[in-house]
């Protein structure tokens, strides 16, 4: 058979399961597979039983978290875990070792659903489905994406289509909170010529990702009765002008930006995320705990990036006299994302973009996402080209009434379907 054929039989075949699809999708977000949580371990047995049901190779392992934890170049954890596994299925080639392997890397973790009344009385996990979305947490991100890996995979493997290069597809915990399932999957082995990472992309290319740093910052008060508070020292009286540093180095740092990160108001952001001090209300607190997020620019190296956070609190300590004596701490901890970029020269980027076309009339573009991914790890510790492309709008991840298009659910499908057909080969 033609390998015109076997587009055709494969298409078909992935157009009379749209319902099953859909359904897979839906039963996915009421899978609440938050990062450390039970749920996270329990989607990579689900899905480990469903690509072991197609006859594919499997790879399942569980992670060995202190060795991995406590490996050089580990990107850092937010979350405790108990367990943690990898998952890789394989379709194995029948060409030669010059014919090219494809990577789907998927993650199954997804950020706790928020306040509850943000939803609006529904339920964060529900996978409700109407005429045009999948509802619920990580229907976005990037559960539409896993699910459109995964039916790829079934059809050619159900089809029995006689692939010249591998087809892969690793199922990955730990993405949202540092890495950890794609850092065990390459250091367990696993590469291929190149891979797509079907995060939520409204189907657009993007072949880079800046960086962020996840810090910790002490600010030290002194403490006394509230009724004299002009004895004591506020933690949250000098943690104001802390705040207003990091606003004036976010400005200074985005003044200049990459190309590719041109669309963005703010490419390289820094967010202050949680904010604890004081522990009664009739006493001036003698510390403020912040926690945030830095965004790191293509590029630079997180060193350079710190080296400049760190002298921004410092010029404040100098220039205040409780601070000049009792200075901010400063802790890096959680999430350690350093950018990422894959040549625009890539085979991988031209063949992702001509399988787009060949199933759709949507003209993409091509840029560069302020967020941290997977893909850093990827094309830089794995050296494997990668590119982000999935359904769903990103400015809907991590928030409340997440969904996700429907259609774009089943473009990105095709799409994955084609790529695996055209850059794998076929016999």
């Amino acid at each position: 058979m033609s390998a015109d054929a076997w587009r055709t039989r494969v298409l078909d075949f992935l157009h009379e399961q749209r319902q099953s699809i859909v359904a897979d999708l839906s039963a996915s977000v009421r899978l609440p597979s938050v990062s450390g949580s039970d749920h996270e371990n329990d989607i990579q047995h689900e899905l480990c039983e469903q690509v072991s049901d197609l006859g594919l190779e499997v790879d399942s392992w569980e992670i060995p978290l202190a060795e991995t934890l406590g490996a050089a170049g580990f990107p850092g954890v937010e979350v405790d875990r108990r367990e943690a596994w990898g998952l890789v299925a394989r379709i194995p080639g029948a060409g030669s070792d010059e014919d090219d392997s494809l990577m789907f890397n998927a993650h199954v973790d997804v950020v706790p659903p928020g306040t509850l009344r943000a939803w609006r009385g529904s339920d964060p996990f529900s996978g409700h489905i109407d005429a045009e979305y999948v509802h619920g947490r990580g229907s976005c991100d990037m559960k539409g994406g896993l699910i459109a890996a995964m039916w790829v995979v079934r059809a050619l493997a159900r089809l029995q289509v006689p692939l010249r290069g591998d087809l892969l597809l690793a199922c990955v915990q730990g993405e949202e909170d540092g890495g950890l399932g794609t850092f065990s999957t390459i250091e367990r082995g696993w590469s291929a010529d190149a891979c797509v990472i079907p995060e939520p992309t409204s189907l657009d290319l993007v072949p880079a990702n800046a960086g962020s740093l996840t810090f910790r910052l002490r600010i030290p008060g002194r403490a006394t009765h509230a009724s004299r508070r002009t004895s004591g020292v506020s933690a949250v009286e000098k943690f104001i002008p802390v705040f207003n540093a990091l606003r004036r180095l976010e400005s200074q740092r985005n003044m200049a930006v990459h190309p590719l990160m041109a669309r963005w108001d703010i490419a390289y952001p820094i967010e202050i995320g949680m904010v604890r001090s004081g522990d009664w209300s009739s006493t001036v607190p003698d510390l403020l705990v912040a926690e945030g997020r830095f965004g790191v620019a293509l590029e630079e190296s997180p060193e350079s990036a710190k080296s400049m956070f760190v002298a921004a609190i410092r010029e404040v300590c100098e220039g205040d006299a409780w601070l000049r004596n009792h200075p901010v701490e400063i802790e890096w901890w959680g999430g350690q994302f350093t950018p990422g970029l894959t040549d625009l020269d890539a085979s991988i980027l031209g063949s992702l973009r001509r399988a787009h076309s060949s199933v759709s009339d949507y003209r993409q573009e091509v840029w560069g996402a302020p967020y941290g991914s997977d893909l850093r790890l990827m094309s830089g510790r794995g050296g494997v080209p990668t590119i982000h492309y999935g359904p769903g709008d990103a400015r809907l991840a991590h928030g409340p009434m997440e969904k996700v298009p429907i259609a774009e659910v089943f473009t990105a499908t095709n799409t994955l379907a084609v790529l695996a057909l055209d850059y794998c080969g076929v016999r």
